[in-house]
């Protein structure tokens, strides 16, 4: 996901699903939510950070600490920033807070992570793998993990429900084919129609005005 204002670029979660460097061309800053392969690609994004000069890349502790010990990881230690829940902070001139802290559980054989969501400007909300409520007002686009290991639909709805944004966006749903996605849309759009939702997919280089 690219996020564009005056002439700034906030890239979040550019992993080994997303069209990369392409997703990363004239990025100002990098959001990453948590460590699992989908959402950073680690060889190729330390590999751009090496060549974008003050560039920032944001993260939980554990994504910050495995890139700095990545073989690429010192060349670009100093632009690495740890964040924690509840922190506010700016990226590419994005105001950002970061919420929740944990992944959603997969299985109980299989290691939580950490995983943090964050509000942009106080109006979108990239939840990363989790389905916490983000604690601020007035979420006007909420970036909804469609389809995961660790989710059924039942919660997908219930968490377009509770966040109540005027705007649900599916991500995350890689992993489905078309029929799939045909299926979950339409019962995601129902809905949120019913609460007076919209539910707008964006197809990869789709650009949404907010």
């Amino acid at each position: 996901m690219r996020l564009e204002e005056g002439g700034r670029v906030l890239v979040i979660d550019p992993g080994s699903f997303s069209d990369l460097p392409a997703a990363l061309e004239g990025a100002d800053a990098v959001l990453v939510t948590h460590e699992h392969a989908d959402h950073i690609d680690a060889d190729v994004v330390l590999e751009w950070l090496a060549g974008a000069d003050g560039v920032l890349l944001h993260g939980p502790s554990p994504v910050v600490d495995a890139l700095r010990g990545h073989p690429l990881g010192p060349a670009v230690e100093r632009r690495l920033r740890t964040l924690g829940p509840g922190e506010r902070f700016e990226a590419a001139g994005f105001d950002v807070l970061a919420q929740g802290g944990q992944h959603a559980l997969i299985h109980p054989h299989i290691p939580l992570v950490a995983n943090l969501g964050y509000v942009v400007d106080g109006v979108l909300y990239h939840p990363g793998d989790s389905f916490i409520v983000p604690d601020a007002p007035g979420i006007r686009i909420l970036l909804v993990p469609l389809h995961a290991p660790w989710s059924k639909l039942a919660e997908v709805l219930d968490f377009v429900v509770a966040v109540r944004a005027g705007l649900a966006v599916p991500i995350h749903d890689g992993l489905l084919n078309e029929r799939g996605l045909a299926l979950a849309d339409a019962h995601v759009g129902r809905i949120a129609a019913r609460y007076g939702l919209g539910f707008r997919r964006l197809e990869p280089g789709e650009v949404l005005e907010v």
